[in-house]
């Protein structure tokens, strides 16, 4: 049973990343380069996709090459290069298929508890609300390629496989 929830967490959270991937490759780089929204949104999707991936996240700041953390105020000061956002989704998706699929029935029930005790989820719940928060976002960056160039990526079923 545990791996059949693993593997269809992997499918559809793998999906919801394959989804982002998307949006961020169809957009333009004119449009990239020239609105901050849609590599601000993809940074946001991303800085949180780590955080919720990270089984302690007392004390998670911003990975490198960035040093914008969502937690501060504020807005980024300029825009994300598109080339640092797809690095940073690799290594996202890396890291949560890796978490995912060493999970055991035991760390699926420990509690994901974020610094200021605001959140306090099973890690099997934290994916979930991950995952939610991932699709969420690859929607908004699909809608605004609707808006600027009435195109974009088509629905993704399940995560392609990796390796």
């Amino acid at each position: 049973m545990i791996q059949l929830v693993k593997d269809s967490l992997w499918s559809q959270f793998g999906a919801s990343i394959d989804m982002l991937e998307n949006a961020i490759k169809l957009c333009p780089d004119e449009l990239w380069n020239a609105k901050k929204d849609f590599s601000w949104q993809a940074y946001h999707t991303l800085f949180f996709q780590d955080y919720y991936s990270t089984i302690n996240p007392v004390g998670f700041g911003p990975r490198s090459p960035f040093t914008y953390s969502e937690f501060g105020r504020g807005l980024p000061k300029g825009i994300f290069s598109k080339n640092d956002i797809l690095n940073y989704l690799e290594f996202n998706r890396n890291k949560c298929h890796e978490l995912i699929a060493d999970l055991t029935e035991q760390q699926m029930k420990s509690r994901w508890i974020n610094e200021s005790k605001t959140m306090n989820f099973s890690l099997l719940e934290i994916l979930m609300y991950n995952i939610r928060h991932v699709q969420h976002h690859a929607a908004q960056l699909n809608r605004m390629l609707r808006q600027e160039i009435n195109d974009a990526p088509r629905w993704v079923k399940r995560a392609a496989t990796i390796g």
